[in-house]
């Protein structure tokens, strides 16, 4: 087993520099792996964001002006560094999140693909020209919004950081940042790098702390004029307040309670070990887990030994990180005595696992009905519930029935079924006969409480543009 990278302090990086923060205060973490000593985070304040902003304001028409070849090459030559530097991105994620290792790796791999990605989109074109009136030529335009307001959550920091920053820089706009003041240091390594590489100064800045100190000073400052968020509802909900108050558009990336749909055509072996996957993947802290799993009822029971066998091989401590903070663990843990209470029927795990950490066993709740708590609330750990159901027209009902549309998957043979159920979920992502096999080009986002706009694709970068027409008589 690698050791874990831990950085002991932490300080904020802005205008390409290592800054300590204006209140010389730290925040202490723990370590979800042992429960000890994690590293001492910048807790950041208003006077920091206020310095964040200003040297990215200083940064931004440099930055704008840039031809589309050098911001490529920066792009480019970023996630070379990254590459070159994959091993310590991935122990530093580790040493935070205390993900396995493979785990680390592809959220890595999978960071560095946005830079490359957005790095070769670079000179697509960016407007319209418009046949209006022969004696007009008239045409469109993208511009940056100028200063991006970054925050991201704890369960994916590097992948979360990448897939704003990325589409963001590439659409001309530099950045002011805030990772999770629990999961910070491959960000604030990213920006390094980033520097490193030949960013101009200014054109990348993180701030550490709080969503109340540091968050909340992002989206107020007058000078921030995009918010790109991805967290939890209630906070997605304060900050829309705040922005709606100031005019500013948000990308709203939020909740999750995705619905996974089993016909009894469906290919049950996979379907079960791929239910498995989708609800302990990064120990279940993925907003677009498939923690609902609805079952045709002609397969139920054999349903259910497939998926018993397939979650009885995830293993805490080895295949299965820890519960990224102690507050989230004992929130798990609280659901165990909700799903009792509602009585729904145990299959597999359903407490916390022996020895030290923040481990939660593998958990499969049956004979769930789409009422209980534990189907409707995001529970944010490796706990996955299973819904019988009898028709089609039964399992869009339930599907749907959420407040939440992040994603949806449906498993069947009858390819045309599989399409029409797929045209009806309510949900932003639709995957048929696979998981949640997302990459950095499908646009990404949510239906409902999941939030709006789409991080990911050609379409993040609409989202991190103003879109300008101008006409001129000829």
């Amino acid at each position: 087993m690698n050791k874990p990278i831990t950085l002991a302090k932490l300080n904020h990086w802005i205008d390409g520099a290592t800054a300590e923060p204006s209140d010389a205060i730290y925040l202490d973490n723990v370590n979800p792996m042992t429960g000890g000593p994690g590293p001492s985070v910048a807790a950041g304040s208003r006077a920091d964001v206020d310095a964040a902003v200003a040297a990215a304001k200083r940064s931004a028409d440099g930055w704008r002006r840039f031809n589309a070849a050098e911001r490529g090459r920066l792009m480019m030559g970023l996630a070379a560094k990254m590459r070159e530097n994959r091993e310590t991105l991935a122990e530093m994620e580790r040493a935070d999140t205390g993900k396995p290792m493979p785990m680390a790796y592809a959220e890595v791999d999978g960071s560095i693909a946005y830079f490359e990605f957005y790095g070769s989109l670079v000179y697509l074109p960016k407007g319209d020209v418009l046949d209006v009136a022969p004696d007009q030529h008239v045409f469109t335009k993208r511009e940056p919004y100028g200063i991006v307001g970054v925050i991201t959550p704890w369960n994916l920091p590097l992948n979360q950081a990448a897939r704003a920053i990325a589409p963001a820089l590439v659409a001309g706009n530099v950045i002011v940042a805030k990772p999770s003041e629990i999961t910070s240091q491959t960000t604030i390594e990213m920006a390094r790098l980033a520097t490193e590489v030949g960013f101009p100064n200014g054109v990348i800045n993180i701030v550490l702390g709080t969503g109340k100190e540091v968050g909340e000073a992002i989206v107020r400052n007058p000078d921030v004029r995009k918010v790109a968020f991805t967290g939890s509802v209630g906070v997605g909900r304060a900050i829309g307040h705040i922005a709606a108050d100031r005019i500013i558009p948000l990308t709203l990336e939020l909740g999750g309670k995705s619905a996974n749909i089993v016909f009894d055509d469906a290919d049950i072996d996979t379907a079960a070990t791929e239910a498995v996957k989708g609800f302990t993947l990064n120990a279940g802290q993925v907003c677009s887990a498939g923690t609902r799993v609805l079952v045709q009822r002609s397969v139920y029971d054999v349903f259910l030994e497939k998926m018993k066998s397939a979650v009885q091989a995830i293993v805490p401590g080895e295949n299965l990180g820890p519960i990224i903070t102690p507050a989230q663990f004992q929130r798990v843990q609280s659901f165990f005595k909700v799903a009792e209470g509602d009585g729904a029927r145990l299959v597999h795990g359903g407490a916390a696992a022996e020895g030290d950490g923040f481990y939660i066993q593998p958990t499969v709740y049956a004979d769930v009905s789409n009422d209980m708590r534990i189907a409707q609330e995001e529970i944010f750990g490796p706990v996955g519930v299973v819904i019988p159901f009898d028709t089609e027209e039964d399992a869009i009902r339930i599907a749907n029935d959420s407040d939440y549309g992040l994603i949806g998957t449906v498993w069947s043979q009858n390819i045309s079924r599989a399409l029409r159920v797929a045209d009806r979920i309510d949900a932003g992502q639709i995957f048929v006969n696979v998981w949640n096999t997302m990459s950095v080009q499908t646009p990404f986002g949510g239906y409902k409480n999941s939030g709006y706009g789409r991080e990911k694709g050609i379409e993040a970068i609409h989202h991190y543009s103003h879109l300008k027409t101008v006409t001129v008589k000829i």
